[in-house]
């Protein structure tokens, strides 16, 4: 995308990719010439115009934006004194395109070295916590579509120094045992004694002896309590998740305590910071 830019020489080049019309309403939409230079957009339109060379379809803003600095501080200055709102996709960019060159990548034509044909145009909107939830868990397929282990392209993120995971104890006859099948573990984790299933974890997260974790997505930090038995939940960062407690078995239950989505996943919130409840 960065060498789009520049061979354009684009003042500000958008992320964009070709999304169905009923799902376009969703995006802002992009009308473009000949050699993808915008000429027209549309904030979540009601009735989005489809692409010229693909009846049905839309060229759908991803949110992802290479502006040049100076560009980009001039846009910024100007929209700091406008009255009303300060939205990217609602006041900067429809101005913007008017007076500068603006292009559209269309990142389905997107191709980076060690990607599979599957691969191509990968993107996922996670608007809500139903497409969150469907996002992560399709990275502990045995064969996901977004490969976090192209090392031939290789995703980098902030170092965390934390050691490796480590799964102990192997009571067989007492069933503490530390075990973690169709699972994302990350570092730091310390599956203890406990069963974790078709899950996703995230760095030094500590799951405590007998208990069960099955089709959720815990974040950093969480530590789950002994016999606590988890599923079909998303646990913030932080929090604990008490010895003996039951998430995602009874939805009356857990919606006295926790949002709970319309598809049914629970969510629990990180623990309330001093000084912030």
């Amino acid at each position: 995308m960065l060498q789009f830019h520049r061979e354009k020489d684009a003042g500000l080049s958008i992320a964009a990719i070709p999304r169905p019309v009923e799902e376009a309403r969703s995006f802002g939409v992009l009308q473009v010439d000949l050699k993808g230079r915008v000429i027209e957009f549309q904030e979540k339109p009601k009735h989005p115009k489809e692409m010229p060379s693909r009846a049905g379809w839309c060229l759908c803003s991803m949110g992802n934006y290479i502006f040049n600095r100076d560009i980009l501080i001039d846009v910024l200055k100007l929209d700091s004194g406008a009255v009303g709102g300060h939205d990217f996709g609602k006041d900067i960019i429809p101005a913007i395109f008017k007076s500068h060159a603006v292009y559209a990548y269309d990142f389905s034509t997107n191709h980076v070295p060690g990607m599979e044909v599957k691969e191509i145009g990968y993107w996922r909107d996670v608007g809500s916590i139903e497409a969150y939830y469907e996002a992560t868990m399709d990275l502990i397929s045995v064969s996901p579509q977004l490969n976090l282990y192209n090392f031939d392209w290789p995703l980098h993120t902030c170092p965390s120094h934390y050691p490796p995971a480590k799964f102990v104890f192997a009571n067989e006859a007492e069933k503490r045992v530390g075990s973690a099948t169709d699972s994302v573990i990350s570092e730091g984790c310390i599956i203890s004694g406990g069963r974790v299933r078709r899950s996703v974890l995230g760095p030094g997260v500590r799951v405590n002896s007998f208990s069960d974790v099955s089709d959720s997505i815990v974040m950093k930090g969480v530590e789950i309590g002994r016999y606590a038995k988890v599923r079909r939940a998303i646990i913030d960062s932080g929090a604990v998740v008490p010895p003996d407690s039951t998430i995602g078995y009874d939805p009356d239950e857990d919606r006295k305590r926790y949002h709970v989505s319309p598809s049914g996943i629970v969510v629990v919130p990180k623990p309330l910071q001093k000084g912030l409840d």
